[in-house]
């Protein structure tokens, strides 16, 4: 059953998907549909699997890797104060990690808590003319 991160990866190989990032070794770097909080993104496997457990150590291992260096330039870019990851794959049953950003400029009641304390249906979805510079300015932080 294809899901979300199956076809995200998909258009990211076909070139069509404007919120990709970049090519890491174990997948591909997009920004997140909904930028909740500014510059959220996501690492995809490439090939897609079920969960980071069917993983082979090795590949594993690298995932883990890149999620931590799409982190690092995330947080360069952003200027964020730290980095928040998450994988859970619960409602897309495909492996994908979340990396968000944390501000010192969020709202304190919000600060501390997940970011899925946020109400997403009202964040902004992903938008070159809005987010692309950013978009721009992480890839140039990964490559």
């Amino acid at each position: 059953m294809p899901t979300t991160i199956h076809r995200l990866v998909e258009a990211c190989r076909a070139g069509t998907e404007p919120a990709c990032i970049a090519r890491l070794g174990s997948g591909w770097a997009v920004m997140g549909q909904r930028q909740v909080l500014r510059g959220y993104c996501l690492l995809l496997p490439d090939p897609v699997v079920p969960h980071l457990n069917v993983l082979p150590p090795a590949q594993r291992s690298a995932f883990m890797t890149d999620v931590g260096t799409l982190g690092e330039a995330v947080r360069e870019a952003t200027g964020a104060l730290r980095i928040n990851y998450a994988i859970f794959g619960n409602l897309d049953p495909a492996l994908h990690a979340h990396v968000h950003p944390r501000y010192a400029d969020e709202p304190e009641d919000m600060r501390t808590g997940h970011p899925w304390v946020y109400d997403w249906a009202q964040a902004p979805e992903f938008s070159l003319v809005v987010h692309g510079e950013l978009r721009d300015l992480i890839r140039r932080k990964l490559l």
